[in-house]
């Protein structure tokens, strides 16, 4: 693999063999991937049909299904671009929301934030099992949740009809086709609307530690010292099923429309062909569920903090990184109607970005990015003539294996360590803790600090853990 260092931020892999485009990764030195297989994932992505400018790859980049984690790659509708479940993930619509409190963490006394952490604690579902906020009445209301998202959630009583203004695509996807999702996805959802699973999933109480945009923190409602709290989840089992489901049917559709792929877990379909369009109808419909997860997640945040701190919790924004949307973008001076794949990677629109709402537009869409438990979380804002489509890091980007991360720490003496260091824990268990160590992680802070040298986004501020509760 031919791979050149651009820019001190920016390497590319020259196209060779069936690669129809070039590989893109922003990264530094440090932050590369350590081993081989994320970056010929970004190579065997540059082989789908219609794909155009490059397959790009994020500074928290790493191996993953099919696309790497922290992939984008965008193709050609009109031209015979395809649409892979691999550049979407298990984890449909995978996203993250922050909410703001009306207080400072100077005003959260010890004894209040163990009161608010044990109440968090109580009102999150979490872990493999079913269980959630919302007790559905049935199948029918499950298709209004995934129709609805968080409009229908909303107006069920769970939110306020102002948190669809800070929702990315106002809390639903229009093209939701519920006729495209199976029985197994159905029975696996209908217990697991408002619950935040396992893994790297997360409810955090966070404090605003830096501030480095005044103007754009206050347009997002963010000040220094303000607590805050971040929700990590997405889809659960059933953006799992729907996955699973439409990669199996793609597999032998391939041939019939000669494609070839390196990788069987790159199948894929034209997006104007049936198969294409029923996994985009079914993607939508897993994306408008983890919309209604988060907001029901918050709904019950709120409730816990209203009771503990008489305190209101406001939507800063809601953002998935795990998605595909179709997009008008300029491609060598044309406008062209591309299908955008988002894998580990967040959306991140430009000031005066039409899609976004009045009171945002002129400073960009917020960004929203995850860090490890004990380390931070940042709000980033989308930049005028980003690359890779408006388009930014996720999060911190995995090194180590969860098995390997085990190895590295019990996860008693991890939650010991993370209370030395004044963070209140509630881990659903030792393993699943162990298992989100931050050595498990790049340093998210190097993560931003090179998405924004690279031109993808700017920092507005930086956040800190008061509190987590993990699945």
């Amino acid at each position: 693999m031919d791979i050149v260092e651009e820019t001190p931020h920016r390497f590319r892999i020259a196209r060779d063999g069936p690669m129809r485009v070039p590989g893109i990764v922003f990264a530094s030195r440090d932050l590369l991937p350590r081993g081989g297989e994320a970056l010929e994932q970004v190579v065997n992505v540059a082989t789908l049909p219609g794909i155009v400018t490059a397959s790009y790859a994020m500074p928290d980049v790493h191996w993953g299904y099919g696309f790497p984690i922290g992939g984008v790659a965008a193709t050609d509708i009109d031209r015979g671009g395809v649409v892979s479940p691999g550049g979407v993930g298990f984890d449909i619509s995978c996203g993250v929301r922050l909410l703001a409190a009306g207080l400072t963490a100077s005003e959260l006394t010890r004894a209040a934030l163990e009161r608010l952490m044990d109440g968090l604690g109580r009102v999150t579902p979490r872990g493999m099992r079913r269980g959630a906020v919302w007790h559905l009445s049935g199948p029918d209301e499950l298709e209004n949740v995934l129709a609805g998202g968080s409009r229908y959630a909303v107006e069920a009583g769970h939110g306020e009809p102002r948190d669809l203004e800070r929702c990315e695509d106002h809390g639903a996807v229009s093209d939701a086709d519920l006729g495209q999702v199976g029985g197994r996805a159905l029975d696996r959802g209908l217990g697991q609307v408002g619950s935040l699973g396992s893994g790297n999933h997360f409810l955090e109480v966070q404090q605003v530690a830096e501030v480095y945009d005044d103007a754009a923190a206050a347009a997002f409602g963010l000040r220094p010292g303000q607590v805050c709290v971040m929700i990590h989840c997405g889809s659960r089992g059933l953006g799992h099923q729907i996955c699973t489901d439409h990669v199996r049917a793609m597999e032998p559709d391939m041939a019939r429309h000669g494609i070839e792929v390196p990788d069987r877990q790159l199948a894929c379909a034209p997006v104007d062909s049936p198969r294409g369009r029923a996994y985009l109808g079914a993607m939508a419909a897993a994306a408008n569920y983890a919309r209604a997860n988060r907001q029901l997640l918050a709904d019950a945040a709120r409730q816990v903090f209203a009771k503990v701190t008489v305190s209101p919790l406001e939507l800063v924004y809601d953002v998935s990184h795990n998605l595909a949307k179709s997009e008008p973008h300029d491609v060598g001076g044309e406008p062209r109607r591309l299908c955008v794949h988002r894998k580990g990677a967040t959306r991140a629109l430009p000031p005066d970005h039409p899609e976004l709402p009045p009171g945002l537009r002129p400073f960009g869409q917020p960004v929203l990015i995850p860090g490890t438990m004990g380390t931070a979380s940042y709000v980033l804002t989308g930049v005028a003539g980003g690359t890779a489509f408006a388009s930014t890091c996720h999060g911190a980007g995995r090194v180590l294996s969860r098995h390997a991360a085990v190895r590295t720490v019990p996860g008693k003496e991890l939650r010991d360590r993370l209370e030395r260091q004044g963070i209140a824990v509630r881990a659903g268990s030792w393993r699943g803790l162990a298992e989100e160590t931050p050595e498990a992680y790049k340093d998210v802070d190097a993560v931003v600090e090179t998405s924004e040298a690279a031109g993808l986004c700017r920092k507005v501020v930086r956040l800190t853990p008061l509190g987590v509760v993990k699945g």
